[in-house]
């Protein structure tokens, strides 16, 4: 293990879980499959009331539901790099940012070389780690998913609207050593990545066909060596462009979207059947999930079912997304919950049902959901989550309630500081429209909110930072 000694500070509201090995939910390691879509909206498969609503039926993404557990107020962060940073970490994207000295990194840094990651902590465990598809946590040396856990990649490094350059008319070659075209990029733990094809907008509709079946690949040889594995298919669909493969395009009849929506349905259906004529099934945690909500731009066509806003906004729209995990014969079939979880629960949720250790020489926000998702508790083993756009910290969410600091204009992305904050009950007022409808009558929500809130900048405030590159 390369854990080191507890230095860290942790506020009342964090559990960081001790470095000593815990009990194994089962003597037998369970294989780990995580599928996370790219801006990719609550309300856009059919358990969530999407599916042929959105002109395409997602059978069999909703069958995930019907074998395991829907949550509907699972949470993330606001934008692609801090989201994935707190999904590989358990740690808010902003602790990655912070620096020993100076002022916070750039949103998009990604993490730095010392974090450690959801695929080392597997790895460590005896796992074979793979990643197929989106990374965007970092692209210089050293800091590729195979320097940070991961045996094998193939994908690209950044984000998918880079996919617009190589076919647009007026990209201007020279004009910044940084403005250069994405390649797909190969790599293995211990080798320099190797780039292949320009990410272009040909190659955008193909590469998630390709991506799913090098997982498909992966699941195989591991089954055959019996090693568990963890296979981490970070598709690039639906982000913008929303290029569907040859195969699918004009499919529904209702568009590039639909299309691209039963792409995806299908592949997932694959996995899953690849899954079970393996005979993996019952060792097998399934897990489907979104980056963020739907592309932030007025022109995206993604949808967020009952929420305000999308990706770079405070608002549920951006922080609300699908959440969908089956293992049978450990997580009952058929859950559905409102409870609050969030991305950076999946670390020690996952090092608990593996039976590793998780870091103890920094702060981790996440907490060990195993008991709530397994049917054992009916409650989350958390109340609440902070909620940051950047580097600013917009506000809280406790229970049904949630405390903005800060709004931001739809339209120009404009923030706001609020002379007196909004407070939504998302019961009551689930679109954010009015910030004191039903708050006048309690106001004792100020309370916990604040302290939420104040623990928080507290632990910040404590945090030594994250040590460069």
């Amino acid at each position: 293990m390369r854990f080191l000694k507890a230095v860290a500070l942790l506020p009342l509201f964090i559990i960081s879980a001790p470095i000593a090995l815990a009990a194994t939910v089962d003597d037998a390691k369970p294989n780990i499959v995580l599928v996370l879509m790219d801006n990719f909206g609550y309300g856009e498969i059919g358990v969530y009331g999407g599916g042929v609503m959105r002109g395409a039926a997602t059978p069999r993404i909703d069958s995930i539901a019907a074998e395991g557990f829907q949550l509907t107020n699972f949470n993330v962060e606001a934008e692609c790099t801090p989201s994935r940073s707190a999904l590989m970490t358990g740690r808010y994207g902003i602790r990655t940012r912070q620096r020993p000295g100076g002022p916070p990194r750039g949103v998009w840094y990604g993490i730095t070389k010392w974090e450690i990651t959801l695929a080392e902590m597997l790895s460590d465990s005896g796992y074979a780690t793979a990643i197929f598809g989106k990374w965007h946590l970092g692209d210089t040396e050293g800091r590729y998913p195979t320097d940070q856990g991961f045996d094998e990649w193939i994908g690209i490094p950044r984000s998918s609207d880079r996919a617009f350059w190589p076919d647009s008319n007026s990209f201007t070659p020279g004009s910044h050593p940084d403005a250069v075209f994405t390649h797909v990029m190969s790599s293995k733990r211990g080798e320099k990545p190797k780039q292949l094809e320009v990410y272009d907008r040909k190659k955008r509709t193909t590469i998630d066909r390709d991506i799913t079946d090098q997982a498909i690949d992966f699941i195989k040889r591991k089954a055959k060596s019996g090693q568990p594995f963890f296979t981490f298919l970070s598709y690039t669909q639906t982000h913008e462009p929303v290029d569907p493969h040859p195969d699918y395009y004009g499919k529904t009849g209702n568009g590039s979207f639909a299309d691209v929506l039963a792409q995806t349905d299908a592949y997932v259906g694959e996995l899953l059947d690849t899954i079970d004529r393996l005979g993996l099934k019952e060792n097998t945690i399934f897990i489907f999930t979104s980056d963020n909500g739907r592309e932030g731009v007025p022109r995206s066509f993604g949808f967020t079912g009952p929420w305000r806003g999308g990706m770079f906004s405070p608002y549920e729209g951006s922080l609300r997304v699908p959440f969908l995990v089956r293992w049978p014969g450990k997580i009952p079939p058929r859950q559905v919950s409102n409870e609050i979880v969030h991305q950076i629960d999946l670390f020690p949720t996952l090092a608990k049902i593996v039976g590793a250790g998780i870091p103890d020489d920094r702060t981790m926000d996440g907490v060990d959901q195993s008991q709530f998702l397994m049917g054992k508790s009916e409650k989350s083993a958390r109340e609440s989550v902070i909620i940051y756009i950047g580097n600013e910290l917009f506000g809280v969410k406790w229970r049904n309630w949630k405390l903005l600091l800060k709004e931001m204009d739809k339209d120009s992305y404009a923030i706001r500081t609020m002379a007196y904050p909004s407070v939504y009950n998302l019961l009551v007022d689930p679109k954010e429209e009015v910030p004191e409808l039903n708050y006048l009558n309690d106001t004792w929500v100020d309370f916990p909110l604040y302290q939420v809130l104040e623990d928080h900048q507290a632990s910040i405030a404590q945090d030594p930072g994250s040590p460069d590159p």
